[in-house]
């Protein structure tokens, strides 16, 4: 009896708290019940509960695009009112900016190092407006009947804006079967949302890298949510819309920390059922590990060198491509670099940013100019790591004046100052100033810039997730660039280290001996 007292005691104290820690330390597969609730949601798509074909005003002959948004409005009386609030519709957005203080920032007036800003530029750019006429500074923003309703809620996939009109579709005999179109309105889909946002840039992945038309038809290796053998997500699953404002925030033209889709909206904050994991994700972003590449299937612009734009072959501008058709160098736009399966960058962010403005100056001793400036740092409470795009660019600035200069890049006509037509620099960056209404000295150069975009889109698979020792490693792991904290695995400390192994083995030591004890005195009261 004794004897089997020793060994309860034994057990009790030496091997059911070794048994207790493993237990701990392994992760539960047990499902998360808020996923579990959202596959079976997500599957099953949206349906309208109208039938639009029946509506005799939609079955008109439209003469012009504004009347098909009129017809829109007839029922629809008070969405006009709410497009106009929206970014979508203003391309700014109201934050204030520490240093700054209240700004209207957004595409409208911002500048960036792929094609610079709209600045005179508009009747191109502005294809991607969801409004019929933007092309030059008279549009009127109040008109509610400038507003394109099929751009965002056409499902039959044959509604498209043209090249250079400003945001009008295609009309006439080459333009689309409008009475079909209006038919079979609905809920936005991915395609209505890739029309622009997979484009942007000048191109299929230009900008972004992690938004692009394979998601259309990809499967979840490519993005997890999107994947058409996986959950198929429409865009709108996760940028929700109250009263037609999206959540969701560009990083290259918003400021303020607010209306962001997030993961935990759906994950929740404790996503994981390994508490080790949970606590990193105080620091850590889900897309650091989640994401551990993008640009996944075709490739994306890396870099712009804006310098070498306007040179001649046998006289005539040219293209030269790479192996897999992109553009390397064309004549009216200059060289690119290209990468297809690209690891991110990692930065410190807290979801507030600021930007460079065409009236801030440039520090030619502080290069590469940041044209967005993500703000977070490791004290921050509100930054974690997120994983970045960054773009870097050789842009023209005025070598007298100090500011980045907008040029005028497009123009339906030759001989107008359009570098696109013209090749000629000098002339664009008078147009541009010009129209911009700023001063420019007549002198210019190009000069290195960045540009951050931080990824969010396809999310890997859960197994090819980032492991302990991407990360966790003494040489070139993924975080080797952030050195403001301490990382163990990374980062050597004598002192800490070697407290970290005196207190492992005092546990050790004290775990035993605590053992020992209880055993000896369970033998003398045996």
């Amino acid at each position: 009896m004794g004897n089997i007292k020793t060994i309860i005691t034994f057990a009790l104290a030496v091997i059911l708290p070794l048994l207790i820690i493993t237990i701990a330390l392994r992760e539960d597969k047990t499902e998360n019940q808020v996923l579990l609730n959202l596959q079976m949601e997500f599957p099953v798509k949206h349906q309208s509960g109208t039938d639009h074909g029946s509506m005799e005003i939609l079955q008109q002959d439209f003469d012009n695009p504004h009347e098909i948004t009129a017809a829109c409005l007839s029922c629809h009386t008070e969405r006009g009112k709410e497009v106009m609030q929206s970014a979508h519709w203003n391309w700014e957005r109201e934050a204030y900016i520490p240093g700054r203080g209240v700004t209207y920032l957004g595409k409208k007036n911002l500048i960036n190092n792929f094609c610079t800003g709209i600045f005179s530029n508009e009747a191109s750019c502005n294809r991607c407006h969801i409004g019929y006429g933007w092309k030059d500074k008279t549009f009127d923003f109040a008109n509610q009947f400038n507003i394109d309703c099929l751009v965002c809620h056409d499902n039959t996939g044959t509604y498209e804006k043209a090249r250079g009109q400003a945001g009008y579709p295609v009309m006439g005999e080459e333009g689309p079967d409008f009475k079909p179109i209006l038919a079979s309105v609905g809920r936005p889909k991915s395609e209505n949302c890739g029309s622009c946002h997979f484009h942007g840039g000048g191109g299929n992945n230009v900008k972004h890298g992690d938004l692009e038309m394979a998601l259309l038809t990809a499967g979840r290796d490519v993005d997890v949510h999107m994947g058409v053998d996986g959950m198929n997500m429409d865009c709108v699953d996760c940028h929700s819309a109250t009263n037609h404002k999206m959540k969701g925030r560009y990083y290259g033209t918003s400021s303020e920390n607010t209306q962001r889709a997030e993961c935990t909206d759906c994950h929740t904050a404790m996503p994981h059922t390994n508490n080790k994991l949970n606590e990193h994700t105080i620091k850590v972003a889900c897309q650091t590990c989640h994401i551990p590449v993008y640009a996944k299937v075709n490739s994306t612009k890396m870099s712009w060198d804006w310098s070498t734009a306007t040179r001649l072959r046998d006289g005539k501008p040219y293209v030269d491509l790479d192996s897999l058709g992109n553009e390397l160098y064309t004549s009216i736009k200059g060289s690119f670099g290209w990468h297809r399966m690209v690891t991110p960058e990692y930065t410190w962010f807290n979801g507030t940013a600021d930007h460079h403005l065409l009236t801030d100056k440039v520090d030619v001793n502080d290069l590469p100019l940041k044209i967005n400036k993500l703000n977070g740092s490791y004290d921050d409470h509100d930054s974690k790591i997120y994983p970045m795009k960054v773009h870097r660019g050789r842009q023209p600035y005025d070598t007298e004046l100090h500011n980045l200069i907008q040029a005028k890049l497009w123009d339906k006509e030759a001989n107008m100052g359009a570098l696109w037509l013209d090749l000629n620099w000098e002339r664009a960056l008078i147009e541009g100033m010009e129209y911009a209404g700023l001063p420019y000295s007549g002198k210019y150069d190009f000069i290195q810039t960045e540009m951050l975009l931080p990824v969010n889109h396809m999310v890997s698979p859960a197994n090819e997730a980032l492991s302990c020792i991407d990360c966790h490693t003494r040489e070139g792991g993924r975080l080797q660039y952030l050195t403001d904290f301490y990382m163990p695995g990374r980062d050597y400390n004598a002192t800490l280290d070697t407290f970290g192994k005196y207190l492992i083995i005092l546990s050790i030591i004290g775990v035993m001996v605590h053992g020992a004890i209880r055993f000896v005195a369970a033998r003398k009261n045996a």
